[in-house]
């Protein structure tokens, strides 16, 4: 029996075209370039096709060839892939404990308004 194979994990660069594609659903290697460039207008239309074409070969996204232009999409829900990177993150780096992820989150990575609304949830959650 094999062992599945652990779904890719993105770099820095492949999780910020990440996240200008969710929002996007599936879209062309132009339309990406066009979204990238209203943040980074520095950045090529060949920088984004090489990036993209890497992130599909690592099974990060999703090729539909049947039109001239290639679609791409996510492979994995946002959602998704922040609570696999989470999960490995409290692994990692606190020890499995998601109470220590947290606090350490709160000790200085917390806005006042942030944490107004944390402490709504956490009394919604009380009741």
């Amino acid at each position: 029996m094999t062992k599945p194979t652990p779904a890719p994990k993105p770099t820095a660069a492949e999780l910020d075209l990440l996240r200008t594609l969710w929002p996007l659903g599936a879209a062309t290697v132009k339309q990406v370039h066009e979204a990238v460039q209203k943040e980074r207008p520095e950045t090529t239309y060949a920088t984004v096709l090489r990036l993209m074409q890497v992130m599909h070969g690592k099974g990060l996204l999703q090729r539909d060839e049947s039109q001239r232009s290639h679609v791409y999409a996510p492979a994995q829900a946002q959602d998704s892939l922040r609570t696999r990177l989470l999960k490995d993150l409290i692994h990692k780096a606190f020890a499995g404990s998601g109470k220590e992820l947290v606090m350490a989150a709160l000790r200085g990575h917390v806005s006042a308004k942030e944490r107004e609304e944390i402490q709504r949830l956490l009394n919604e959650d009380k009741r």
